[in-house]
């Protein structure tokens, strides 16, 4: 990475910018940049993927371009659309100006009427770009199959425009929750990491980085919390977001470890828990023994 000498300078620039990474994601990066590879980062929602795009966006001081991926994703809305109001608008001050058809037609598809997406505003911008395509799994094969001619040659062909291809192609990240299978076309494209939750230690530093207002017994507390919590059986295990919202919450309190009473920590878990089945599985019980096994731990 031209940015990045080794993949250690590039863990230490992800680690100022609030990211803490193992050494095996900041060698993949650096070799994605490198050889001038997408990054397939796949993994459980909330382990911190979107984050890795966002922090290495302020590491390098580029400009992160974010396309959040849905069911039925097309490409006026990733790639580019006419603004139709403003061309209407033109039209009909043209027509009055008896402009010939030809000239009408010239005008309203140039640039200026063109709405930039994700996709093309990631390889127009002309300096060091990130670009996320956050959740590639929502979408189908056929936007799917698009993504990889863009990514192949980094340009994008509008009928009316021509070809435009990037001066600086972006630094692509793609997130994926695995809620479908991948491509074999796709998956070949890219350098993978599979994101798992991080370690007790490393989650810690996240904590103590992201809450410094939080006591290192608090951090160390309710991180270990968090971790027997993902063994409990849940719908949905609290993610990176959630342990660090939920610190937040306990620092906010003044409180300086886990409190022993459990109806009031049990209170706080509206923080980490987020479906109506885990809130009932964490009961005052479970939440008093998972807290018991964090202190004493």
């Amino acid at each position: 990475m031209a940015f990045f000498t080794d993949p250690r300078s590039l863990a230490a620039a992800l680690d100022a910018a609030g990211h803490v990474v193992d050494d095996t994601l900041a060698t993949t990066l650096w070799l994605a940049a490198d050889l001038g590879r997408p990054v397939l980062l796949e993994g459980e929602a909330g382990v911190g993927k979107t984050s890795v795009a966002t922090a290495l966006a302020q590491a390098m001081k580029a400009e992160l371009v974010r396309l959040q991926c849905f069911e039925g994703l097309d490409l006026q809305q990733a790639v580019y659309e006419w603004n139709s109001a403003r061309q209407i608008l033109a039209i009909r001050l043209a027509e009055t100006a008896e402009r010939t058809e030809e000239a009408i037609e010239q005008d309203v598809f140039s640039q200026r009427f063109l709405l930039e997406r994700p996709l093309l505003r990631a390889i127009t911008l002309p300096g060091p770009t990130v670009l996320l395509v956050d959740e590639i799994d929502r979408t189908d094969d056929a936007f799917e199959a698009f993504l990889l001619e863009v990514l192949g040659e980094f340009q994008i062909t509008i009928p009316e425009l021509g070809t435009i291809r990037a001066t600086t192609p972006p630094f692509v990240i793609l997130t994926s929750n695995a809620t479908r299978e991948l491509s074999d076309a796709l998956r070949r494209r890219c350098l993978y990491h599979y994101v798992e939750f991080p370690d007790a230690e490393r989650e810690t530093a996240i904590v103590r980085k992201t809450v410094p207002e939080a006591t290192a017994d608090l951090a160390e507390q309710a991180v270990d919390f968090i971790q027997r919590l993902r063994r409990e059986d849940l719908r949905k295990k609290p993610g990176i977001a959630e342990t660090l919202d939920w610190v937040r919450a306990l620092a906010r309190m003044r409180l300086k470890v886990l409190p022993d009473d459990p109806d009031q920590l049990l209170a706080t878990l509206a923080c980490v828990l987020k479906t109506r089945e885990d809130r009932v599985h964490v009961d005052r019980d479970a939440t008093a023994r998972l807290a018991a096994q964090a202190r004493g731990a």
